[in-house]
């Protein structure tokens, strides 16, 4: 059995079927069986309210589609798209109100606003949730093998919503696809949901943002945050248009997130040369938001993260606000922002409510930088990246002190999986979202992830954090992860394995202390194993135990490459699956090693650990370069301190 998340197919992802990570063992997904009368298919985020209510509704060759003027034209293409993708090769449409025809299709299905007649009756009681960007889907088999599937939203992005989830409700078997009999009561806990490019080095390309914002759209996030560091006209070059190709890029964007209910938020961050009372600097400001309003940009921030704040760019500043001090800069900010707000903003039909990221954007200590802030308009929304530039952790009570000190619910900017840091040199961040608290939505106007550099490998702590965003009070860190993977996988089993055996050796994530996740925690624990019976005398257990991991490993990277994993994934990724394979050449060879001492062949176990040495010395030469990260060429680092650290003990037992 299968089912999808999006245009890309993943597998169902029952929870039963998990891959069991971090136990010790590593458990391969079950096979794959047509759901029970009690199972439904895993919706990625995890929905409110998700319950079987009847019995699956065959999918036939020809549906019928019952929309309106309310219909969304997105979520109406992503339905059919979705249709077709799964077998039906007819698909008749009828306005809502007009009569069916006769030898109407076996199947009809209806979408649009709850609010309209045949959408209520096709919901047979169900309703949707009153909320922003709710929505709910009910699968009714009547009699026979006719049957009725109700799409409907509280408003367009709920409509969008109720689409990918119904997809996620399909699920492929021998006898053909079937919509599982469930109805789904569903809303986003948190208002904004995304991410911001905002990370140092080279910036995402224009292929990779237009993939970015599909994915966004397949996992109901609705914020995009253009903000590349390394973009000149993002920062040094705020006051200047941009060039007419990259601004047609950009046009080209937006259009696409807005396909996507993705709101494409342009961020523009002049704060290392601006003149808080300047007009000239005002209108160069909104000179550059209108360019982009104009072509249908409805939100904007303001960063000033990153930036000396103990001095003025100009004269007029130090008349204005006197001496340059925290206290006077977060006054001129307030004043600037304010007027933004006011004048531009609230001017501007449609327009959201302005965003802004403070100098202090790491902590909620009271300041005099903060008090002053605090003066600025209240519908500015802060942004705020927890109690460190890198948190270890993000707690309720930390957002509530954030309320606190900032003046309002914090947006939430979390610096993860960023990987633009001296820490993070050499390493790809797959470890799944994590350590935050459930119940932050309740203290938060929403989060966004600061991604890595590689953007496709990027979309595995995404996604956890984008169903840690809709309902963060039924997240489970693990069955995300696993999710993620299956969304990677294009419904590959053996690539989920593999998938899952790689994000464990590339699990460690760096911050400005210690790291806030473990390295290789799944092959820690079989380590672990390994030792226990190793020590107790029992060697031959010991090795038999382990050899499945190490096979495991080794397997990685030709079982991913041969597999339909995303290509640009396996691009991103190609540095550490290159230094994989060398590191599982050397595993192996050294199990081997170990094994011919135990038969009493020295000659044989000297020559594997030379081989497992030579494999060894060659994966720590693997380098990221040309890299896409600012901290340049680095080695490639792969499970470090576990995997290396084992393979040298070992080989020192055997020597005595």
């Amino acid at each position: 059995m299968t089912t999808t998340i999006g245009r890309r197919r993943i597998g169902a992802g029952l929870i039963a079927a998990a891959t069991l990570l971090g136990t010790g063992a590593a458990v391969a997904p079950a096979a794959a069986e047509p759901p029970g009368p009690g199972d439904l298919p895993v919706v990625s985020p995890a929905p409110q309210e998700m319950t079987r209510t009847g019995r699956d509704v065959p999918l036939p060759a020809r549906v019928e589609l019952v929309v309106g003027d309310d219909t969304d034209p997105a979520a109406r293409t992503a339905l059919e798209e979705t249709l077709l993708g799964h077998g039906v090769r007819s698909i008749s449409s009828r306005d809502a109100g007009k009569d069916p025809r006769p030898g109407r299709a076996p199947v009809q299905i209806v979408l649009g606003d709850e609010a309209r007649a045949d959408v209520q009756d096709a919901l047979d009681g169900v309703t949707v949730p009153d909320h922003d960007e709710a929505y709910a889907v009910h699968v009714d088999r009547g009699a026979g093998r006719l049957g009725t599937v109700a799409l409907a939203g509280a408003d367009a992005a709920g409509q969008f919503y109720a689409v990918q989830t119904l997809e996620q409700l399909l699920t492929d078997a021998r006898g053909g696809t079937s919509v599982a009999g469930a109805t789904v009561r569903d809303f986003p806990a948190m208002p904004l949901r995304g991410s911001i490019e905002g990370f140092y080095g080279e910036p995402w390309t224009h292929a990779e943002r237009l993939d970015q914002l599909s994915f966004y759209g397949d996992v109901k996030a609705n914020t995009y945050v253009y903000a590349p560091k390394d973009d000149p006209y993002h920062r040094e070059k705020w006051r200047e248009p941009y060039p007419a190709d990259t601004f047609a890029q950009l046009t080209e964007l937006v259009d696409a997130a807005t396909a996507n209910h993705v709101r494409f938020t342009f961020a523009l961050s002049p704060g290392n040369s601006i003149c808080y009372s300047s007009n000239a600097d005002m209108a160069a400001l909104e000179a550059k938001f209108q360019a982009l309003y104009d072509v249908g940009v409805r939100a904007f921030s303001i960063p000033l993260d990153d930036i000396d704040y103990t001095s003025w760019a100009c004269d007029s500043d130090q008349e204005a606000y006197g001496d340059p001090t925290p206290a006077s800069a977060g006054k001129a900010q307030a004043d600037f922002l304010t007027r933004v707000q006011q004048e531009w903003i609230e001017t501007h039909e449609g327009a959201q409510p302005l965003q802004m990221v403070p100098t202090e954007y790491y902590n909620t200590t009271e300041s005099p930088y903060k008090a002053a802030l605090r003066e600025m308009d209240e519908d500015v929304v802060v942004m705020w990246t927890g109690n460190d530039v890198v948190p270890q952790s993000i707690s309720v009570d930390q957002a509530i002190e954030a309320d606190t000190v900032f003046g309002g619910p914090t947006f939430l900017w979390d610096n993860y999986p960023v990987n633009d840091f001296g820490q993070s040199s050499g390493r790809l961040l797959l470890a799944p979202y994590d350590k935050r608290e459930a119940g932050l939505s309740d203290h938060l106007a929403g989060l966004v992830s600061n991604p890595m550099n590689q953007a496709s490998a990027s979309k595995v702590a995404v996604f956890g954090m984008l169903d840690f965003a809709w309902n963060d009070r039924a997240y489970d860190a693990d069955r995300s992860w696993t999710e993620a993977m299956r969304y990677l996988s294009g419904d590959d089993p053996e690539a989920v394995e593999a998938l899952l055996a790689f994000g464990d050796l590339n699990h460690l994530a760096p911050s400005f202390g210690d790291p806030w996740q473990p390295q290789a925690p799944a092959l820690a624990a079989d380590l672990e194993d390994f030792w226990g019976h190793w020590e107790s005398g029992d060697r031959q257990a010991a090795l038999d135990g382990l050899r499945e991991r190490a096979e495991l490993i080794d397997s990685i990277p030709a079982t991913l490459r041969d597999s339909d994993v995303d290509p640009e994934f396996l691009a991103d990724a190609a540095p550490w699956l290159d230094a994989n394979e060398l590191w599982g050449d050397a595993f192996l060879a050294t199990l081997d090693a170990a094994q011919a001492d135990l038969d009493g062949d020295t000659d044989a176990r000297d020559d594997l650990l030379a081989e497992a040495q030579e494999s060894a010395d060659a994966a720590a030469e693997v380098i990221v370069d040309p890299p896409d990260n600012r901290w340049g060429a680095a080695p490639v680092k792969l499970g470090d301190g576990v995997l290396d650290v084992f393979l040298e003990d070992l080989a020192s037992t055997m020597r005595g």
